[in-house]
This record gives structure tokens, sequence and C-alpha cells, in this order.
């Protein structure tokens, strides 16, 4: 069964993303046809990029990247779920992309994103550049979350119905591209 790796882009305590992700993860699950882990940045923890070779070298020095790399490199397809700081990318997520390079591609990636104002849009539009000169192929529907619309006046997140059946569409298609696009990531007959 392929894996979807779905990942957080904050880390500050008391963040929105915990409940996005919970949410996200929660309906990857019911949904079949992936294995689904999260790599919450807050958690792992990376540093800013501290290996001394270019990250398309592959030639990690440190433990942390090491395991970076092994996660990224057993999934399948992303599922980035990007909030919107000061109408841009966070920095964990930046440096989370950064940090490797050849792991990344031939795979399908999707998002979720939140935020006031744009619920997240202009970071999706940051972050998908890079994800296409890290090789990975994104996907043009983005779940978005205005957080003034889906969370309640006690803080929680209410996506709703739609927006849930909409994320299902989301890891579907998910699922369609991580299956064509598997055959790329295939060795190459010699």
């Amino acid at each position: 069964m392929p894996r979807l790796l779905i990942i957080t882009s904050t880390t500050r305590p008391g963040r929105t993303g915990t409940a996005v992700a919970d949410w996200a993860l929660g309906l990857a699950r019911e949904q079949a046809g992936f294995d689904v882990a999260l790599a919450d940045l807050a958690e792992i923890g990376l540093p800013f990029l501290d290996e001394p070779d270019h990250p398309s070298e592959s030639a990690y020095i440190h433990e942390h990247t090491r395991r970076w790399s092994a996660t990224v490199d057993a999934a399948d397809a992303f599922l980035i779920l990007a909030a919107e700081y000061n109408r841009g990318i966070t920095a964990p997520l930046k440096n989370a992309l950064d940090t490797l390079y050849s792991e990344w591609a031939g795979k399908p990636v999707g998002y979720i994103s939140y935020g006031m104002s744009s619920a997240g849009l202009r970071a999706v539009e940051m972050i998908t550049p890079v994800a296409i000169a890290l090789g990975m192929t994104p996907l043009p529907d983005v779940v978005t979350l205005p957080l003034r619309e889906v969370v309640d006046s006690d803080g929680l997140l209410v996506p709703g119905e739609r927006r849930e059946r909409s994320v299902h569409a989301l890891l579907g298609e998910l699922r369609r591209y991580s299956e064509a696009l598997s055959q790329l990531r295939k060795p190459a007959a010699t």
C-alpha cells in the first residue's frame, strides 16, 4: 500500500496546526488507500540546514538529516498542511523542504491551507515553485480553511462536511497520481 506523509508547517506552542493535523490525519486514515504517517515539524525539531554538502549529494553527516531523509524517502505522496504566516510560507516548512532533494522527486503533493484573510493560499503559492524545483507534482486543487470561518468561539476546529468531502477528493487524487508517478520512480532499464 502506498504511504502518504502528512507534513505540518508550524512549530509554535498553541498552534492551530495541531487541530488541522488531527483532522487531516483522521480523514486520511478513514479513507482506504494509503498507509498514513504524520511528520510534525515541531516534534521532528529539524535544525536549519546544517549539512556541509548540497542536498542533491545525499551525503548527510547528521543523524537528524538521515532520519528526515528516511521519512520522506519512504513516502509515495505528500499532504502539506500549509499555514500562512505574514503572507507566506513558514520557515520550518521551507527548511524541511530545502534540507533534502532527491527524496521528494517523482511524488505528488497536495495541500490543505489555512490562515486568516487568504486561508493560506499565498503560502501554497510560495510552496508550489519549491515543490516543482524538487521534482514533486503539485495537485491543482487546494482545500482551504479560512480560520475565521472554521474555528468556533471555543477555539475548536469545525471545518464542516463540504471541506471533509474536499479532503476525501484530494486524497483520492493523491492516490491516483501516486500510482501513476510510481512508474517514474522505478529505476530505468539499462
